[in-house]
C-alpha cells in the first residue's frame, strides 16, 4: 500500500501547444501523466461519492454532471428548453454565463475535506483525498 500511495503522489505534466505564440505560457495545455493504478483508485473513489451522495439526495435537481443518466448534453437540453419555453410565454429571461477558471485549484482543501466528511464520506476516502491534494508534479 505504501507502494501504491507513494508512486500515485507523483505525476508528470507535459506541455501540449494549443496553437499560436509558442512562447506564451497560456498556449499550452497540460497534460498529467500518473500511475494507472492511481488512475483506477481515483475512478473507484468518485463512483463511491457520487453513490454516497446520490443516496443522500445532495445533488441539486438541476446539476447534470456527476450524476447517472445526466450530462453535459442534458443540460444544454434543458438550458435550451427553458429559452423555449420563454420564448412561448412571452416571458423575460436573463442569462448569465460563468466560467471559473482552475476552480479546483482555488478549493481550500481543509475546507474540502471538512464537507466531504460532513457529507456522510467514509473518513478513509476522505484521508485518501488529502493525500490526492497533496501530490507533487514534474515538468517533462
Amino acid at each position: 500500500m505504501v507502494l501504491y500511495k507513494e508512486a500515485g503522489k507523483k505525476s508528470t505534466v507535459f506541455p501540449i501547444h494549443k496553437g499560436g505564440d509558442r512562447f506564451l505560457f497560456k498556449n499550452y495545455r497540460p497534460v498529467i501523466l500518473t500511475s494507472v493504478v492511481y488512475k483506477q483508485m481515483e475512478h473507484v473513489i468518485a463512483g463511491y461519492i457520487q453513490q454516497v451522495w446520490e443516496d443522500r439526495d445532495w445533488f441539486y435537481e438541476g446539476q447534470h454532471r456527476f450524476r447517472p443518466g445526466y450530462s453535459c448534453e442534458s443540460q444544454i437540453i434543458t438550458v435550451f428548453q427553458d429559452i423555449s419555453d420563454s420564448l412561448d410565454e412571452a416571458a423575460r429571461l436573463d442569462a448569465i454565463k460563468v466560467y471559473f477558471s482552475k476552480a479546483f485549484d482555488l478549493v481550500p482543501h481543509d475546507r474540502l475535506l471538512k464537507k466531504s466528511a460532513a457529507s456522510g464520506v467514509d473518513s478513509r476516502v476522505v484521508l485518501w483525498i488529502r493525500e490526492f491534494c497533496d501530490r507533487s508534479f514534474s515538468g517533462s
